[in-house]
């Protein structure tokens, strides 16, 4: 569901009960798009999100932190300035568009009582966050909005704020019923009336105007032609009481699973569009909303900060790719260079029957037991004796060519195979720590240039996947090639199980034994990871292999992450979204 007006209605209602007198103590911005408001209320300190992201904008309450950078970004400084020790007074929406202001007192510089306006447009890749001082004059953004970017409307500090252009839609909370009557007899009678709702009314999203429909038809998809009246009637009666409900707060925040147990969308109210056991109550929207979004915008932020990472990768395993396709050309022809001895031989037998300045000549192939001839190139500027020198001469660089071409492909598919690695180990990535390490990884092996900045940025060691095994045993699972090192040659001791998918990228796993036997539900569960954590995630019947770690070494000089072990054993498992769900709910009671 888009984060529509009815949504924002629900959290500012929220908000003004919590709020409301309340005094902003901190400013911080953790992302360039992202503000949090640490806010000293009569209950205890709260922190307010406000998120202008492309994707995922919104504002509402939070409970957990996110590190901030060293040196605050100007537009944090300047809410710093006008906003901390103020009184949020107000929080409002503006005509029920997608559209929140936080109104608050403090005393300016010259030690006036001074009322600033901070607002949140959640509009998609438009979203901002503005600073409007009394005069409704913007003292500046997060986001800048020049004419190249829009030429209806500028967002620039010095300029008048003027909310986003309506497109001539209509409040929903100031409707009555015939006037919603005449808006659908008007309409063409191919359109549905979820679609009128939604282009004729701020804030509402298709969703929404669909549950309005639905809880009068029971039906989310007639055109204006299949509906009787009465019908059309109730569809404006559905209207008025779901926006009476609105206007009188009488929420109950919604969050849709699906199938799997797993958030699929947020409803201000229980929409009869879905089953209501599919439907989790939460009691504080702002709980809810944390926990929808919380994992979904890391997972869009890592995307976004990976994806440098990412272009780095699969350009080297282009380069990779099609040297391996050379390479193996070349081996053929050089494999194929037996018949440049032949040719030589056959010349030097028959220089006495071969004259000066032929372009070819056939021989007879005295190794071919029923005589064939053989037609042979030559070089007609050069004599025979100087075209079998040449022939022996390619014979000889071919031969040479074949060890050294086996050799470079060896290494090649090594380094192909450490790329997928880091490749997988990416789409592991659960936090800024994990992406950090394999960047440092990509600088150590002289695929990203490091600079003065790299060299002064901080870098927290990132934490391995940790699960409990139905039998009670910790097993840890690696994200990366430095964590994997950590994990395997640091962290365990010489009698702990060590797994590793066979011969595919993928993480290292290892089970604590704790001087304990292991038993075989524990081996398979660790197993299941190892799979599932690998390049064999999506295979049926993945090759596991474990042994104690005592028998697991790395080389010297090799790669992160790369290790060689014997003594070992091999588990066949088909790793499942099911059985990995299943471990989680193990290790979280």
């Amino acid at each position: 569901m888009a984060y529509d007006g009815v949504l924002l209605n629900c959290v500012i209602s929220e908000l003004n009960n919590k709020l409301i007198n309340a005094r902003i103590e901190k400013v911080y911005q953790p992302e360039k798009d992202e503000i949090h408001l640490h806010i000293r209320t009569r209950n205890g300190n709260v922190k307010l999100l406000l998120s202008a992201s492309a994707n995922h904008p919104r504002i509402h309450l939070i409970k957990s932190s996110k590190p901030n950078p060293v040196s605050p970004p100007m537009f944090c400084m300047l809410l710093r300035k006008h906003l901390a020790g103020g009184r949020i007074v107000d929080i409002v929406q503006s005509g029920f568009d997608r559209i929140a202001e936080i109104i608050v007192e403090n005393i300016n510089e010259m030690g006036d009582l001074a009322r600033r306006r901070l607002i949140i447009e959640i509009m998609g890749r438009h979203s901002n966050i503005i600073l409007v001082d009394d005069a409704g004059r913007i003292i500046d953004s997060i986001k800048h909005v020049n004419e190249t970017i829009s030429r209806v409307r500028q967002v620039l500090p010095g300029r008048m704020y003027e909310t986003p252009p309506s497109k001539g839609k209509k409040n929903p909370l100031e409707q009555i019923n015939q006037s919603l009557v005449n808006l659908f007899k008007e309409a063409p009678p191919n359109r549905k009336p979820d679609g009128i709702i939604t282009d004729n009314f701020t804030g509402i999203s298709r969703i929404t105007a669909s549950e309005i429909v639905y809880r009068a038809l029971r039906d989310d998809s007639p055109t204006l032609q299949s509906i009787a009246a009465d019908r059309l009637t109730a569809v404006c009666d559905s209207f008025i009481n779901f926006f009476d409900d609105v206007k009188n707060k009488r929420f109950y925040p919604a969050m849709l699973m699906n199938d799997d147990g797993y958030p699929r969308d947020i409803f201000p109210f229980i929409y009869t569009l879905y089953p209501k056991d599919m439907q989790q109550h939460y009691s504080s929207i702002s709980e809810m909303l944390e926990e929808f979004y919380t994992e979904r915008d890391m997972l869009e932020r890592l995307k976004q900060r990976s994806s440098h990472i990412l272009k780095v990768l699969r350009t080297n395993l282009e380069r990779c790719e099609k040297k391996l396709a050379i390479q193996l050309e070349e081996l053929q022809e050089a494999k194929n260079a037996d018949k440049f001895r032949l040719w030589g031989e056959l010349i030097t037998a028959n220089l006495h029957a071969i004259p000066s300045g032929v372009t070819e000549v056939n021989l007879v192939n005295y190794y071919d037991p029923n005589g064939e001839t053989v037609t042979i190139p030559m070089d007609k500027s050069k004599t025979p004796v100087q075209n079998a020198q040449q022939y022996y001469k390619k014979y000889s660089r071919a031969k040479n060519a074949v060890v050294k071409l086996k050799e470079q492909i060896a290494e090649n598919r090594e380094e192909l195979t450490y790329l997928e690695g880091l490749l997988d180990s990416l789409d592991k990535c659960t936090g800024e720590p994990d992406l950090e390490e394999i960047r440092q990884e990509l600088m150590e092996q002289g695929y990203i240039k490091k600079t003065g900045r790299d060299k002064k940025r901080p870098h927290t060691p990132s934490k391995p996947h940790h699960y409990i095994s139905s039998d009670g045993f910790d097993i840890y699972v690696g994200k990366n090639n430095h964590q994997n090192d950590r994990l395997t040659l640091k962290a365990a001791d010489h009698n702990d199980i060590w797994l590793h998918t066979k011969n595919i990228p993928g993480s290292h796993v290892i089970i604590k034994t704790k001087g304990r036997q292991v038993p075989d539900s524990t081996l398979y569960e660790a197993a299941i990871l190892a799979a599932y954590f690998s390049k064999g995630r999506e295979s049926s019947r993945v090759p596991v292999d474990y042994c104690p770690r005592k028998n697991v070494k790395k080389p010297n000089g090799a790669r992160p992450g790369m290790v060689i072990y014997d003594k070992y054993n091999t588990l066949y498992v088909t790793p499942s979204e099911e059985q990995i769900n299943k471990l989680k709910q193990i290790s979280q009671s």
